[in-house]
């Protein structure tokens, strides 16, 4: 089994700052790509961010140039930081992790979700 797990939500006031971070653990034999979305009730989860195993990345369009999202991979962890935050971003943000588990040997592809960690920007 692999583990996703969120950290480093919580309120922030508009134009302020907040840094997500993504640990993945487990079984990893490798990771592919780590991404971010974000859900609020009742709305479908949109992409917010997304870094491959190769440093490339992909922004939604309502975040570019305010987000940044880096991994290292390491220690099989993703980061996001948030600049400029609106009362927009506020949401439940989602890790996502793709990629192989298990062993060289005997391996195969995951596909995981963390808990959420949710994000509250006021005015």
């Amino acid at each position: 089994q692999v583990q996703v797990v969120e950290s480093g939500g919580g309120l922030v006031q508009a134009g302020g700052s907040l840094r997500l971070s993504c640990a993945a653990s487990g079984s990893i034999y490798s990771i592919n790509t780590m991404g971010w979305f974000r859900q609020d009730p009742g709305k479908q989860r949109e992409l917010v961010a997304l870094i491959t195993s190769g440093g490339g990345t992909n922004y939604g369009s309502s975040v570019k140039g305010r987000f940044t999202i880096s991994r290292d991979n390491a220690k099989n962890t993703m980061y996001l930081q948030m600049t400029s935050l609106k009362p927009e971003d506020t949401a439940v943000y989602y890790c996502n992790v793709k990629g192989m588990k298990g062993t060289i040997f005997n391996r195969s592809p995951v596909d995981c979700w963390g808990k959420g960690t949710p994000v509250t920007v006021s005015l």
